[in-house]
């Protein structure tokens, strides 16, 4: 489980901080009593959940930097001493990757090696963890969930890039890290959801973008089945899987999936025909009919070696967590106190957690 005392006064370092999964996890970490640096780009839409939680004010220090730029970021690591760093920093959406594949490779593939080189020659550092995707898998749109020794690969530039951002994890784990006395491990995790994401080109956001202003929702792919799990999901075994490897380098240093329960991978119609009930207000979907570029059509996990190992397990069936999530984007646009409203959705998760 996650042990409050492990965190509390911890230096934690995280990359990516000021997107959407980034700004839960801090907002996780500080409640947990950790002192965290971040290191990303500017907040990437508007509204940004970073800004609307005031996350800048909670931090030991928010820097603003470009992870290509490697001489600028080994400064900011090193003068903040971290402990355990967290890697999320990345171009992360599929279709971008094919309007600017340089930047994709740029970011995702010599983003880690800028970051392992890095955090290598930190001696502050004891563990770091990789976040990649489910999409790093060779996809033979098998009915059977990937298993973390099956092959990496990925027809997109975005997939590819974070095949080829495990090597590089897998390299440096073998040919630097473990003989720096630095554990690490990479986590791939399925398509998250949850309130106070605003990105462009993912189905939530898209349709809650709709929803306010009374336009039908387009859907492109509605036969397509993706593993969606509540952000905290994957956050959680993030946070179980630093603490181990702190505890025990040798044991943990590995891949580790993140996904939901095989009944949780839906058809994005299924997600988006929940949503419109959801949100009620004649909310509406509909086929998109423009060509789009091929993505893939079934891809699950196969989590056994974290239920095992690390006893984590999912905890919000995906009806739930669309409920949880349809729910905070309609406090946020009702104006009520977001920030203790996220805090609720964070304290109601880890109570449960704790009773695993």
């Amino acid at each position: 489980m996650i042990d409050p005392s492990f965190w509390n006064n911890r230096k934690v370092f995280v990359t990516g901080h000021t997107g959407f999964k980034g700004s839960w996890l801090i907002l996780w970490l500080k409640q947990l009593g950790a002192r965290v640096t971040g290191y990303a780009l500017a907040p990437p839409s508007q509204p940004s959940m970073f800004e609307r939680l005031n996350l800048n004010d909670q931090m030991e220090s928010s820097v603003t930097g470009d992870i290509r730029d490697a001489a600028h970021f080994k400064g900011v690591l090193q003068a903040a001493k971290p402990e355990i760093v967290i890697h999320m920093a990345a171009q992360s959406l599929v279709r971008d990757s094919y309007l600017d594949p340089e930047t994709t490779y740029a970011t995702n593939v010599m983003g880690t090696v800028n970051l392992l080189e890095a955090t290598r020659h930190t001696s502050s550092v004891k563990a770091v963890l990789n976040v990649t995707t489910d999409k790093c898998y060779e996809n033979k749109e098998w009915v059977w969930g990937y298993r973390e020794q099956d092959p990496l690969g990925g027809k997109d530039p975005y997939s590819s890039s974070k095949g080829c951002a495990e090597l590089v994890s897998h390299a440096y784990r073998n040919s630097f890290l473990k003989d720096a006395g630095i554990a690490s491990a990479t986590a791939r995790a399925g398509n998250v959801i949850g309130g106070g994401d605003w990105a462009t080109d993912r189905v939530i956001p898209d349709a809650i973008r709709h929803f306010t202003s009374d336009k039908t929702l387009r859907i492109r792919n509605p036969g397509a089945i993706r593993p969606w799990q509540h952000v905290l999901e994957p956050l959680a075994g993030y946070l179980m899987l630093c603490q181990q490897l702190y505890k025990e380098p040798d044991t943990f240093s590995s891949s580790w999936n993140f996904g939901p329960r095989s009944n949780d991978a839906v058809t994005v119609s299924f997600l988006a025909e929940t949503l419109t009930a959801l949100w009620g207000d004649q909310a509406r979907w509909k086929l998109d009919t423009d060509d789009n570029p091929p993505e893939a059509q079934y891809l699950k996990l196969d989590c056994s070696k974290a239920e095992m190992l690390l006893k984590w397990q999912p905890i919000w069936p995906l009806g739930h967590a669309l409920k949880e999530t349809v729910g905070w984007y309609k406090a946020f646009y009702q104006n009520e106190d977001i920030v203790a409203f996220t805090l609720d959705q964070i304290d109601r998760y880890q109570a449960e957690h704790m009773q695993l």
